[in-house]
């Protein structure tokens, strides 16, 4: 069953503009534009995922304003350290949240949110925000320009080699969709599924090409990693 938010706003203050939104945006943006900018999970992920949260939370009721904050700063482990998990970027997350006047409910709750998210853990119990978060991410790694446009950018980010990524998406994202919770909303799914499983499928397939040798070796002489 999905858990409730504990800080859920009412209508009323929906309503109401958030400061502490737009000093938190900033203040990530420019950690992401100026100080340093990562060429997979940087500001144009975080901007999409964002967006696409945003959308996802009124569409299914979700709270807005933990979406948008958890969206804002989920990646932030990957400043502290290549290839990691969201618990790398705990401390982080909790100075930008504490410094653009979060308290600690909020911040406890967006931890969960980021954590019951993460495509590596998730699971069929998650809340309304932890599921918008997901789609919107996961949405990210669907796109059909993703292997052509951003896969490359990835695998400089972290130092991997291309196996290492097949791996990656193959056995974390295959189990998701066979238990059908790749997206957890139905019209997202319905919307977006094929994309994913046109990817699954092109990255199973680079995955077992990588056995010839001969594909090995012409990789090799381009100096792609394996």
């Amino acid at each position: 069953m999905p858990k409730n938010s504990r800080t859920l706003p009412s209508a009323r203050d929906r309503a109401r503009p958030d400061s502490r939104i737009d000093e938190l945006e900033s203040a990530i943006r420019k950690l992401y534009t100026s100080v340093k900018d990562l060429p997979f999970h940087g500001w144009h992920h975080i901007y999409f995922v964002k967006k696409k949260a945003e959308q996802f939370a009124r569409e299914r009721g979700a709270n807005p304003l933990l979406v948008t904050v958890a969206s804002l700063v989920h990646d932030l482990n990957y400043m502290v350290r290549p290839n990691s998990a969201p618990e790398a970027g705990r401390q982080l997350r909790q100075e930008y949240l504490a410094n653009a006047g979060f308290e600690r409910p909020d911040i406890d709750r967006v931890e969960e949110i980021i954590s019951e998210a993460h495509t590596a853990t998730r699971t069929q119990r998650i809340s309304p925000e932890g599921a918008a978060l997901s789609d919107a991410d996961t949405l990210f790694k669907a796109l059909p320009m993703t292997p052509v446009v951003f896969s490359h950018l990835y695998l400089a980010e972290n130092g991997i080699g291309l196996r290492d990524l097949a791996e990656k998406i193959v056995k974390e994202q295959l189990p998701l969709m066979e238990e059908g919770i790749y997206f957890y909303d139905p019209t997202v799914r319905e919307r977006y599924f094929p994309w994913a499983q046109a990817n699954m499928r092109l990255w199973q397939e680079i995955m077992a090409s990588l056995d010839d040798p001969d594909i090995a070796g012409l990789l090799s002489e381009v100096n792609v990693k394996i």
